[in-house]
């Protein structure tokens, strides 16, 4: 890795002293505001997960093998016996059928007899759940609850193709589908949200700064000390004893205020694939940076060796090997403190450094005290 020239190296140094030099004059960034619904979780306001057990039949040859997936052979039993179909000891051998799992979110405040989304799952050594029907699946909460019922066909992204001569294609995932509002809610998770007096706002991204200006925000608007920060994570809301309405058309009024959210500096990177993603706030202070270009060369020009005539020598080929270095002269680039990072990045780029070059920079960098930021690497 490196730079191509000490003239590249001169394109970095003026683009960060053009940077240093602009930056105490430059105009402030408007940054647009977010809204409290976006940034902040309501406390109990959230998903439940359900998880079921069902079958799918309807399948053509693509099923479970019922001699090597017990679990889905007992079940077509247990079936059967339910609708009045004696099949206990009987020779079953259809690969029509399939054991799945059925798993469901039921969103808040869900009302009896509304419809979810269902994402369906092969248990068993189906080759594909493609043109299936799911039969009627209770789904269950974390309490054992039955909350919804599913049923359906399936909706399938993937696919499989094979031949007799044992080649296949197959794209996508062909043993998971969905099914669009296929689950009858039958259970509704009671919350009376408009009779508490106080509630909690959860930050998704905890921070001392935004967790303060949501507070700020609330108090501004109810005029009175409703709400509170108790901790980077959480601000805590209380119903004002003179507020006409109740905690819903509070929650109603504050949740699209906006907020300006502050983050810290921090450099995600992934080493194995290359990605750096960095914040903001990120500041370079002043430092030299100096990298050079090792060029190693290897030639082969093999040559043939011919003995003399009327000898016993025998004919050959004799390896040559010609090894150049070339190394490029170093130099230190001393980049001025207070310039922001993407100044830096925008150079690096416009010279042509790869991301991996660009990943290794920001880890000396770092290294060397000169980035004041938290470099994350995933």
């Amino acid at each position: 890795m490196g730079f191509a020239s000490r003239a590249a190296r001169s394109a970095l140094l003026a683009v960060c002293s053009v940077a240093a030099m602009t930056a105490p004059i430059a105009a402030p960034v408007a940054y647009a505001g977010t809204r409290i619904k976006d940034i902040t979780d309501f406390e109990g306001v959230r998903e439940n997960q359900l998880v079921g057990y069902g079958l799918v039949v309807g399948l053509a040859g693509t099923g479970d093998s019922l001699r090597n997936s017990a679990f889905t052979r007992q079940s077509l039993e247990a079936m059967l016996e339910r609708l009045g179909v004696a099949a206990a000891g009987a020779n079953l051998n259809t690969r029509n059928v399939a054991a799945v799992m059925v798993t469901a979110n039921l969103p808040p405040f869900a009302s009896q007899g509304s419809r979810i989304d269902v994402t369906v799952s092969a248990l068993g050594d189906a080759r594909s759940l493609a043109g299936g029907q799911l039969l009627v699946t209770p789904l269950m909460g974390a309490d054992q609850q039955v909350y919804a019922v599913a049923q359906g066909p399936l909706a399938i992204g993937g696919f499989a193709a094979s031949g007799q001569s044992g080649s296949s294609v197959t794209r996508g995932v062909p043993t998971a589908g969905r099914i669009a509002s296929g689950a009858l809610v039958e259970r509704e998770i009671h919350f009376d949200i408009a009779a508490q007096q106080e509630l909690r706002l959860a930050l998704r991204n905890p921070d001392f700064t935004t967790a303060q200006r949501v507070a700020a925000a609330i108090n501004h608007l109810v005029g009175a000390n409703a709400a509170r920060a108790t901790n980077p994570g959480s601000v805590v809301l209380s119903r004002p004893s003179d507020y006409a309405g109740d905690m819903v058309s509070l929650i109603g009024q504050i949740e699209n205020l906006e907020v300006e959210v502050d983050t810290p500096a921090r450099i995600v990177i992934d080493e194995s694939s290359g990605i750096v993603v960095m914040g903001e706030n990120v500041k370079v202070s002043t430092v030299a940076i100096a990298q050079g270009n090792l060029t190693i060369s290897i030639q082969e020009d093999p040559f043939v060796s011919q003995p003399a005539p009327l000898s016993r020598g025998e004919t050959a080929v004799v390896p040559s090997t010609r090894v150049n270095v070339d190394e490029e002269p170093g130099g230190l680039v001393v980049v001025p403190g207070g310039v922001p990072l993407r100044q830096l990045v925008n150079g690096l780029n416009a010279l042509g450094v790869t991301p991996r070059d660009m990943i290794s920079i920001l880890q000396a960098l770092k290294a060397a005290g000169a980035i004041q930021a938290e470099i994350e690497v995933m």
